[in-house]
């Protein structure tokens, strides 16, 4: 049936002549993947430019319940970022984000909001003039919440540990090797008081920024298996001193 909806790129690639495959996060219907057929005069409905990592898109498209793959009848740009692809900082984060999304979204079947949070998120980045170097951190952290498995702040104290596992504070280290030392643990608590407003204030070194970011993926590799290692990570550690 046809459905109208907003969608995210995540990842799109040529198929054959005159056609892409497109990977993107929906909000009505979840994550899909489309057939999207671009006229090569590009002065049709659907230009191939639209389909960029991270576009914000409104679709008319054929979506039917037992198919792989959905075919696109119109797409229109539903924001137009202002500097997030054209800002070298910022469409590092924009990268890496991408990569990130399509990867923790395989099995979501349900936008609303997950989608609006995503949408909102990339949007205030691109209309960040200046302290925007923990979006990173912020962005990962939040989106736990909406993915069933935010950290449990309740019995922190100092000295605590924090069991990556469960999700929540320790008073020991557990038996298993998935913690961090309490030094780490207080940092989960920083980050987790964040938000897109106020993070400049939390002033993280480098280092403690680049730890963190890595302690946050393994975090996710642990709730959700097979997630791999990032390409774009790279890029940010050396970024974002």
């Amino acid at each position: 049936m046809m459905t109208n909806t907003d969608a995210i790129v995540l990842h799109a690639v040529k198929y054959g002549d005159g056609k892409l495959i497109v990977d993107a996060f929906t909000r009505e219907c979840g994550r899909l993947s489309f057939v999207v057929s671009v006229p090569r005069t590009g002065r049709g409905r659907l230009r191939k430019q639209y389909f960029q990592p991270l576009a914000q898109l409104s679709l008319v498209a054929d979506v039917r319940p037992r198919l792989q793959m959905h075919r696109v009848a119109e797409a229109s740009v539903a924001y137009a970022y202002a500097t997030l692809t054209a800002d070298s900082r910022k469409l590092a984060l924009a990268m890496f984000v991408a990569e990130f999304l399509g990867h923790a979204l395989r099995g979501e079947q349900q936008g609303g909001p997950l989608y609006d949070y995503v949408a909102d998120s990339l949007q205030w980045l691109d209309g960040a003039a200046g302290g925007y170097a923990n979006f990173h951190l912020v962005f990962l952290m939040r989106l736990t919440r909406l993915l069933g498995f935010r950290p449990n702040l309740g019995g922190y104290s100092p000295g605590c540990c924090f069991d990556l596992r469960s999700g929540c504070f320790c008073p020991a280290a557990p038996l298993h090797g998935d913690f961090l030392a309490p030094a780490e643990a207080a940092r989960v608590g920083l980050v987790m008081r964040m938000d897109y407003a106020t993070m400049h204030l939390f002033r993280l070194s480098h280092q403690e920024r680049n730890r963190m970011v890595e302690v946050l993926l393994r975090y996710y590799r642990i709730h959700l298996p097979g997630f791999p290692q990032l390409r774009s990570l790279d890029v940010l550690r050396e970024l974002f001193a």
